[in-house]
């Protein structure tokens, strides 16, 4: 069992750069917390 520190249930992240590296692992850690991730290769 994960624990976040914040809820983003509801929320959308636009993550840029999100194919690999730190993007990656934002994008990743948004969505464990609920947020609804939309990716953008750059």
């Amino acid at each position: 069992m994960t624990r976040s520190l914040f809820g983003l249930t509801g929320r959308r992240a636009l993550i840029t750069g999100s194919s690999r590296g730190i993007g990656a692992a934002l994008a990743a850690g948004l969505a464990e917390s609920g947020a609804e991730v939309v990716p953008q290769r750059t």
